[in-house]
């Protein structure tokens, strides 16, 4: 049985059946979504389930899902179901992994070509079991999504690759993916209560590396908000991901998946989320994406045209 078949919160996440249950307050009107019942979201739907794919859309329950499927948008996650981490914001299950399919890269390239992507956006579990942390996983699907849709554009969000020699970064990069994404997700202060098995500035550098291995790679890095967070600590972060580098920053609304998550401190309203925005685009971000629903690949093919077009205003070679 899959994980995301199993709708008790202990019994999906026994390792945290331990903590003890926060309320989760009612969600105000701006947050509030349809259920998803288009015929797209069904076509996108059966296309996952027949080429046995896994989806964060799902394992994370993310609040757009009905929207973006129906667009027949959807982020693809690889390597398996099962997180080594327990970050405590995640409603992905955290446990011992599968060993790799092999045959999984092949399988979401031809995925990406039946739907006929323009752009797609590849994400994994956290795999600290494995020597090299899933790079070259990574890179055997970036590589066989190009021989399979050579047109479609190709976003990566990766774990941090947090104990791995700093040489299988570069596996990753040599493949080319158009975007690489790795989320910070909270404020360095908050880390050991929301990433208790991450570290703030190891995240940071992964992705300032990045650019130094290939200055020419869209960076992209992502915040929650609501976490209990203040707003001078996420305007600091904005100054750290500018002092790496990075191009695209998204701010979201954190959302409790079960009262065995973190919990909700407020939140944000959209006027906020609107000021976070102008302020980072004061700081030097290419792309800037802040809503209360905003997600890493929520319109991320639109933000990525877009991430081109402010690159190529930055250089002088398009119009404003």
């Amino acid at each position: 049985m899959s994980p995301r078949d199993l709708k008790i919160p202990g019994q999906r996440h026994p390792e945290k059946a331990h903590r003890p249950d926060n309320a989760q307050p009612k969600k105000p009107d701006w947050i509030r979504v349809k259920a998803p019942t288009s015929a797209g979201y069904k076509a996108t739907r059966d296309t996952l389930r027949e080429h046995k794919l896994v989806t964060v859309c799902e394992e994370a329950g993310c609040p757009n899902v009905g929207e973006c499927w129906s667009q027949g948008h959807a982020t693809m996650m690889i390597m398996g179901e099962i997180c080594t981490r327990g970050c405590t914001f995640c409603n992905i299950a955290t446990g011992r992994p599968d060993t790799l399919d092999v045959f999984e890269p092949g399988r979401v390239a031809d995925a990406v070509k039946k739907l006929g992507l323009n752009h797609v956006v590849i994400t994994s579990v956290d795999r600290d079991d494995l020597d090299d942390g899933g790079a070259e996983h990574f890179a055997q699907t970036i590589r066989a999504i190009r021989k399979q849709a050579p047109g479609a554009t190709i976003e990566i969000l990766t774990p941090d690759f947090l104990k791995c020699a700093p040489e299988v970064l570069e596996t990753v990069v040599a493949a080319k993916p158009d975007v690489f994404n790795h989320n910070l997700e909270t404020v360095p202060g908050l880390y050991p209560s929301v990433r208790p098995g991450a570290r703030y500035f190891h995240s940071l550098r992964l992705l300032q590396r990045v650019k130094e291995l290939d200055p020419a790679m869209f960076t992209k890095s992502g915040l929650m908000v609501g976490l209990g967070e203040d707003r001078q600590a996420v305007l600091q972060v904005m100054e750290d991901m500018r002092a790496a580098d990075i191009d695209f920053l998204t701010i979201g609304q954190y959302l409790q998946p079960t009262p065995k998550h973190h919990h909700i401190d407020r939140f944000v309203t959209p006027e906020e989320f609107a000021s976070y925005e102008k302020a980072a685009y004061g700081k030097g971000f290419l792309m800037v994406s802040a809503s209360p629903l905003t997600r890493s690949s929520y319109h991320a093919g639109e933000d990525f045209a877009r991430l081109r077009e402010a690159r190529l205003r930055k250089l002088g070679n398009a119009p404003a």
